[in-house]
């Protein structure tokens, strides 16, 4: 994963990490849905192999979420695990620029300590 484009290290498995992210982001009134998950991708194909341990009996796994709030458009999100460690990275193609404000959001959400009563304002903008 780009170092530049890391905003989160999460020490925990991948499957575990994500299922905090997405909880984390709902219980502030953001959706996430998962669009992409490489090991199940990899069920489809046995000699796939792993590009970081080099077999199939591996921790590696990424998972492509979409983060949604309100009408904004989503921002990609991408969940890059291995060695029971989890990098997570925005997507932010020139063609299709993530909202800044929301961007920031969920940089916050995901660094705050958990309050699950703490939900956003419908405006993100308002954040």
């Amino acid at each position: 994963m780009n170092d530049k484009s890391t905003f989160l290290v999460h020490e925990q498995p991948c499957d575990e990490s994500v299922g905090w992210f997405i909880t984390r982001l709902q219980h502030a009134g953001l959706w996430a849905m998962p669009t992409f998950d490489l090991q199940s991708a990899r069920q489809s194909r046995s000699l796939c192999p792993c590009p970081h341990h080099g077999t199939t009996q591996c921790d590696c796994q990424m998972v492509v979420l979409l983060v949604y709030h309100g009408d904004y458009g989503p921002i990609a999100i991408i969940a890059h695990g291995y060695n029971s460690q989890t990098w997570y990275a925005m997507v932010d193609p020139p063609q299709q620029r993530a909202d800044p404000q929301l961007e920031a959001t969920i940089r916050g959400i995901v660094s705050a300590p958990f309050e699950p009563s703490i939900h956003l304002q419908d405006d993100v903008h308002s954040v």
